[in-house]
C-alpha cells in the first residue's frame, strides 16, 4: 500500500506522453489527510491529489475526476465529472461555509428535508411558514416575545402541572365555560363579583357563608 502512496516524480506522465495540465481519472481511495488517489483513465502511474478549494463536491471511490496542475506530480482534483453513486452527493468544506445571494433569493427544494447541528441560530426580520403539520420534540422550550396572536379552530392542551402569571388583565369570552377540578376549586380576590341574568345556583352538602 506505501508504494501506491508514494508521490510521483516531477517528470513526464507514465505513458511517455508529454503532460497537458488536466486529465480524467477514477478515485481509487482517499487518506485521512483529505488526499486522493486517482488512477488515470489512460493508464499509467496513479496520482495523489488533494481536493480543490472549488471543489465543494466531496468525490467518492469510482466517481470520474478531473484533475489539473502543472506537473504529474504537483495536481489537484478539480472537480467531479460523473459519480459512481448518483444517489447521493455531499458538499464539504474543511472551514464555514456561508451561501448568499446579493439581490436575489436562496431556495432550497427537496421531497424530503433533514437538517442536523450540535447548536443552530436563526436570525429572521419577518417569517411566513405554510404546512400541512408541525411536530416538536423537546425537552425544554422557551418562548421570549412582545405579542403573540393564535388563531385556531381547536386548541387541546394537556399537561402534568400548568401555572400561569398575568400582571395586569386577563379576559376569556366564551359561548360556554365548563371548570371542573377532582379536589379543590379556590376563587380568591380582594373584590370578586358573580352576576347573571337568569340564575345563580349553588349546590352542596355544606354551605358556608361569612
Amino acid at each position: 500500500m506505501q508504494a501506491l502512496l508514494r508521490k510521483p516524480r516531477a517528470m513526464a506522465a507514465a505513458d511517455g506522453s508529454r503532460w497537458t495540465g488536466s486529465a480524467l481519472g477514477s478515485v481509487v481511495q482517499q487518506s485521512a489527510d483529505g488526499v486522493f488517489l486517482v488512477a488515470p483513465h489512460d493508464g499509467g502511474e496513479r496520482w495523489l491529489c488533494p481536493r480543490a478549494a472549488s471543489c465543494l463536491l466531496q468525490p467518492g471511490v469510482g466517481d470520474t475526476v478531473l484533475v489539473a496542475g502543472p506537473q504529474p506530480g504537483d495536481l489537484y482534483l478539480i472537480a467531479v465529472i460523473t459519480q459512481a453513486d448518483a444517489t447521493q452527493a455531499h458538499i464539504v468544506t474543511e472551514g464555514d461555509l456561508t451561501i448568499s445571494s446579493r439581490r436575489g433569493r436562496i431556495a432550497l427544494e427537496a421531497p424530503d428535508l433533514r437538517m442536523r447541528a450540535q447548536k443552530a441560530q436563526l436570525n429572521i426580520a419577518e417569517m411566513d411558514y405554510r404546512g400541512a403539520e408541525v411536530r416538536v420534540t423537546t425537552l425544554v422550550a422557551r418562548f421570549v416575545g412582545r405579542t403573540l396572536e393564535t388563531v385556531l379552530d381547536r386548541l387541546s392542551v394537556l399537561t402534568r402541572s400548568s401555572f400561569r402569571l398575568t400582571e395586569e388583565v386577563e379576559q376569556v369570552r366564551a359561548g360556554q365555560i365548563d371548570m371542573q377540578a377532582t379536589e379543590t376549586m379556590r376563587l380568591h380576590a380582594k373584590n370578586t363579583l358573580v352576576t347573571s341574568k337568569a340564575l345563580v345556583k349553588v349546590d352542596a352538602e355544606q354551605i358556608h357563608m361569612g
